[in-house]
């Protein structure tokens, strides 16, 4: 099998409906220098005998991993282990790719001349009608953080994020804790957009067929299953906060997070524990909130 720069993974959980319309995306690329791994998060479906037909009819490099199933994040630490390619960017199972969208990473990412300054690409997800998710990124800008995006510059909506994988290696896995089944993954962008900049590019890599539904009542429902997940994300917000304000509403979520986990020790580890007991009361305030909202 021939090197490839660029590993397409795809973390999956009983889309055997949605697949072959990524697949179909993947197979139309005007550049196959990439290979597709999917990660199987347990599957119940004929996801297993769907791509080993893919695999037969050997249109595209397909690498296949099954495991138990575990949430969004440890598919991504099971696709950081086993990635090898330079580059690395994770498609979802209900999105897809434009047909030139390989070509224009490659061509990006091979006319950088000092690649260790940088940790990937940051570019557009669209919706199907072509029209951009959130806004494009100001065109005087070439490089920074994820989080300058959105802080500094006042970008809205998702991004696509091409990471180098050697960089990723760097960091901590996603913790995985018991009968949790998500760590926000916006986490491991942050904690790179400390050490490194990345290129920034109004190139669409990305379909995005989702609707945004708004709806806080899915939000507090995952803030009360997975609280020592979010918690973990706060802790790494309130490292990085650029001002005091964001780190105060930190320590709310994060005493929140606490007593949805039941172990008020989590508000103290690793933070500051006087704000933490100034902000006490404020996350308890929030955690009842939340309650109230998810028995409406």
């Amino acid at each position: 099998m021939d090197k490839k720069i660029l590993t397409v993974f795809t973390p999956t959980y009983n889309r055997e409906s949605l697949l072959p319309n990524l697949y179909k995306s993947l197979c139309s690329q005007t550049n196959h220098d990439f290979l597709w791994l999917i990660i199987d998060d347990g599957s119940q479906d004929r996801t297993g005998e769907l791509v080993k037909k893919w695999q037969a009819d050997g249109l595209i490099t397909i690498q296949y991993h099954y495991k138990e199933n575990g949430g969004m994040h440890t598919g991504h630490n099971s696709a950081y282990e086993l990635i090898q390619t330079e580059l690395n960017v994770c498609i979802d199972s209900d999105d897809y790719m434009p047909d030139n969208a390989v070509e224009l990473i490659l061509e990006k990412w091979a006319c950088v001349v000092y690649k260790d300054k940088y940790a990937g690409i940051i570019g557009l997800d669209a919706f199907t009608d072509n029209s951009i998710v959130g806004s494009k990124i100001p065109e005087n800008l070439s490089d920074g953080s994820l989080s300058d995006l959105y802080k500094k510059y006042g970008v809205t909506g998702d991004k696509k994020v091409i990471l180098r994988t050697d960089v990723v290696k760097k960091y901590p896995a996603y913790p995985e804790y018991k009968n949790e089944k998500l760590v926000p993954l916006g986490t491991l962008y942050t904690l790179i957009g400390a050490d490194y900049s990345f290129l920034y590019s109004n190139d669409i890599y990305c379909i995005v067929d989702y609707q945004p539904d708004g709806s806080s009542h899915t939000i507090f429902r995952q803030y009360k299953q997975s609280p020592k997940g979010f918690a973990y994300a706060r802790k790494i917000h309130i490292k990085y906060a650029d001002n005091l304000l964001t780190k105060l509403k930190g320590y709310v979520n994060l005493v929140s997070s606490a007593l949805f986990a039941k172990d008020i020790s989590l508000a103290f580890k690793g933070v500051n524990p006087i704000l933490t007991i100034l902000m006490f009361p404020f996350g308890t305030l929030l955690y009842l909130y939340i309650r109230f909202k998810i028995k409406k």
